[in-house]
């Protein structure tokens, strides 16, 4: 028994991936893939995405939105975890890194479930509403540039229905959120946002210690 989250060490890490379901082999090489480039470490670990695509079955997602889409491993696990007929918008402004993704999601058979949209999110996400989107997506996940993320997040909570979910990552910043002595403009504005969060009326909040720390809020 434990009144706080475990500290994982590199063989409790390890236990808990060797318990975990097993990954699919094309998030795998997909990961692998990753890892080659310089900013590998902008992907998601595999236990956040089991985590993340349970989630997207519990709620019964049909409709997701990405913001920062990157190599496409969080998209490849969310449509993954979509059903058939489900739809996930993605928004990126990397040509080059969602280049990468593309032929993992063509392979696993869901690059029909995918909408790549390369342009600035807030564009992206402003055009969604002004087409008429505003609550009908059922999930969203937020993992892009950090100043931005208040901004994101407020349209989010235009395009996701009632009930559905936004799931916002590296909330924690490999803890320099706790930090006084980190100033930088991203960790400035993830504090911020924690704390609007922390206080918003607007939805019913968790933040779960996976990854670097990842907020979900379930729209009231």
């Amino acid at each position: 028994m434990s009144t706080r989250t475990l500290n994982l060490d590199e063989r409790l890490y390890d236990y808990l991936l060797a318990h975990s379901p097993s990954e699919h082999p094309l998030l795998t090489e997909l990961r692998a893939t990753t890892q080659k480039l310089a900013a590998w470490k902008m992907q998601i670990a595999p236990e956040q995405g089991h985590f993340m695509g349970l989630l997207i079955e519990l709620i019964g997602a049909r409709r997701a939105l990405e913001v920062g889409t990157f190599t496409g491993y969080s998209a490849l696990v969310t449509a993954l975890a979509l059903p058939d007929d489900g739809q996930l918008v993605c928004c990126d402004v990397s040509d080059s890194f969602t280049a990468v993704g593309r032929p993992f999601w063509e392979r696993a058979g869901v690059a029909g479930k995918i909408d790549l949209r390369l342009a600035p999110a807030t564009e992206t996400l402003d055009h969604l509403i002004a087409q008429g989107a505003s609550d009908s997506f059922d999930f969203m996940f937020i993992d892009a540039d950090k100043e931005n993320y208040d901004g994101y997040y407020e349209r989010g909570l235009k395009l996701v229905r009632r009930g559905g979910l936004i799931a916002i990552d590296n909330v924690l910043w490999s803890g320099s959120v706790a930090d006084p002595a980190k100033q930088s403009e991203e960790t400035q504005a993830i504090r911020a946002l924690n704390d609007k969060l922390a206080r918003d009326a607007r939805v019913t909040l968790a933040m779960v210690p996976i990854g670097d720390g990842l907020t979900l809020a379930r729209r009231r």
